[in-house]
């Protein structure tokens, strides 16, 4: 039988002792005479079936053994997973004191007046949408951000569902330029947001002709078509603010995460018009996303990560 890589050394042994016996038992048979039909049993029969007794003993001992494994590698993963929560959950708190203790108690001029932090670059500090998606075909999708990155900003954002963990996906990776993906389908988009300053953008798609714009504080810097053409969005998935998504809502990539700071995500069910998502760049129109608003209570952050008070429009104006 073969062993499977994580197979416990008390497993390897059993078996090996289990083939040792059977060894013998082959060997023992080989050497005695054939029994003749109806014959009395004979001394040497008799031990041949006590051995077989013994190695059937063996075998249920065994697999007794490998169940128990089992269950007691099932239940330690179940308790690393908990582990990891509490930690979590721990560190969010101590972040939040922290604010609290540098900038008061949390109470935003408004619902979405805030922005998410995410200070380091690692696979464990994220903020995640409570809403998911309805099926979707088109989407515009704006927020604000300020990348702290050296090299590539990371992933902005990623929405992953069953089966496809890159359904939507905004990424900058190393030294590769800036990506849309849909479904696994990737367009480039020629977005400059490495300056570490306080920046507006806006992906819009439709799934007509896969047609696609991008927009930088305001202004269409690319479009296209043929990305996804005729594909759906496929609903109630997970969205993540700062992470890549290798499966659904989780296994992450350090290289792959965005630091900095964001604000502002919003989600709206058809493309708007570059006359709408200039007035949001500009602080001339607070259109909230009609699929996905911006509000505290519908953001949570993890790892680390935190949320304090933010003005869009006067900060982005400092920059």
């Amino acid at each position: 039988m073969g062993h499977p890589p994580d197979e416990p050394p008390a497993v390897r042994e059993l078996e090996e002792a289990v083939r040792t016996l059977q060894d013998r038992i082959d060997r023992i048979e080989q050497e005695l005479p054939a029994r003749t039909n109806g014959s009395a049993p004979t001394a040497p029969a008799l031990a041949r079936d006590a051995l077989h007794t013994k190695m059937e003993q063996l075998e249920e001992q065994l697999l007794s053994k490998i169940l128990t494994l089992q269950k007691e590698r099932q239940a330690a993963s179940t308790d690393r997973s908990q582990q990891q929560h509490n930690i979590e959950k721990e560190l969010n708190s101590l972040q939040n004191r922290v604010t609290e203790l540098e900038h008061g108690p949390q109470g935003y001029s408004s619902p979405d007046a805030f922005k998410v932090t995410i200070p380091v670059q690692n696979n464990y500090m994220y903020a995640r949408m409570k809403k998911s998606l309805p099926e979707l075909y088109a989407f515009t999708i704006c927020m604000w951000l300020k990348s702290k990155a050296l090299a590539g900003i990371g992933t902005p954002f990623s929405y992953s569902v069953p089966n496809q963990a890159n359904e939507i996906v905004l990424l900058e990776w190393g030294s590769n330029p800036l990506e849309l993906l849909i479904n696994d389908k990737v367009a480039q988009l020629p977005l400059s947001l490495k300056d570490k300053a306080w920046h507006h953008i806006c992906v819009a798609w439709t799934t007509r002709d896969g047609k696609w714009s991008a927009y930088q504080d305001g202004e269409q810097r690319g479009a296209g078509e043929n990305l996804a053409s005729w594909h759906s969005i496929r609903p109630q998935g997970i969205i993540i603010l700062g992470q890549e998504q290798d499966t659904m809502g989780g296994r992450f990539d350090a290289t792959q995460a965005f630091v900095g700071e964001l604000a502002q995500f919003g989600v709206w069910d058809h493309m708007l018009a570059p006359a709408e998502i200039l007035g949001l760049a500009n602080c001339t129109s607070h259109l909230q996303g009609n699929v996905i608003q911006w509000d505290d209570q519908a953001v949570e952050v993890f790892g680390g990560a935190s949320k304090a008070g933010f003005a869009a429009c006067e900060e982005g104006r400092k920059a």
